[in-house]
């Protein structure tokens, strides 16, 4: 592909379209970058150049042999080894690979890991329990993807003692910007002052578990992630990570 020279380091300029060659965000994917959904994402932002030029347009296509991609400046290089990590998350953490606030990320979690990883899904910062870290995007694609229906399992306390009417609620779905989230399952495991619940998500809508008892007037205490999909680890410790098993990333890919 022939570059375009570039007026600035601001300029934005868009690359054509090319019949040959693979999606940039599938590319992006495949290189350990992120999911493709969160690759898209850095391409409308202006964060990837392709052979020098700023490409903002997602149906631009590449060349993985003759074409130099950048994310922030960093090289791109084509397929990685797969490579896929379940880490214990602590609270304290961004689930991002990077934080413009400085805040600290999951990746500095991994001591040791050489390869390039992200996370899949989210976990915000006052929220704990299993992530999975990956530089396989069609694992991360298929975990992610709301036609799947991949089950999380989540511990969670909150404030009060919640009435039946309201895990009802819960279970045919709540209105969440304007869309009726996805019945999820829930029950109680314990009450007291407060009451302890385990809910079983089918989709990943931001702060979800949050928005919906903070909605019934019960605010979230602690929220901690058990399970996904057919993955439980009651022995990894907060901070702590493991590789997961090549039959263990062959059930997550079968999981829906």
């Amino acid at each position: 592909m022939r570059a375009r020279k570039k007026a600035s380091a601001r300029t934005t300029e868009t690359i054509p379209e090319r019949p040959a060659g693979i999606r940039l965000q599938k590319f992006l994917a495949a290189g350990g970058i992120a999911s493709r959904r969160e690759s898209e994402r850095l391409i409308e932002s202006g964060r990837v150049e392709v052979n020098g030029v700023t490409a903002s347009v997602l149906g631009t296509r590449v060349d993985p042999r003759s074409d130099i991609v950048r994310v922030d400046g960093r090289r791109v290089r084509a397929e990685e080894r797969r490579i896929t990590y379940l880490l214990n998350k602590p609270r304290g953490f961004i689930t991002s690979a990077k934080d413009p606030q400085g805040r600290p990320t999951v990746l500095e979690l991994l001591h040791g890991v050489r390869e390039r990883v992200f996370p899949v899904g989210r976990l915000d910062w006052n929220s704990e329990g299993l992530l999975i870290l990956t530089n396989d995007g069609a694992l991360a694609h298929h975990l992610t993807h709301p036609a799947n229906h991949v089950p999380k399992v989540y511990r969670v306390k909150v404030k009060g003692i919640v009435p039946a009417g309201a895990l009802q609620s819960i279970r045919r779905g709540l209105f969440i910007d304007g869309r009726r989230s996805l019945p999820a399952q829930v029950s109680k495991v314990s009450s007291q002052s407060n009451t302890w619940l385990e809910i079983v998500l089918h989709e990943g809508k931001k702060n979800q578990i949050r928005r919906m008892f903070e909605r019934l007037g019960h605010p979230v205490l602690k929220l901690r992630r058990i399970a996904i999909g057919i993955l439980a680890d009651r022995v990894l410790k907060p901070g702590e990570f493991r590789r997961l098993s090549d039959d263990e990333v062959k059930r997550l890919r079968e999981t829906r």
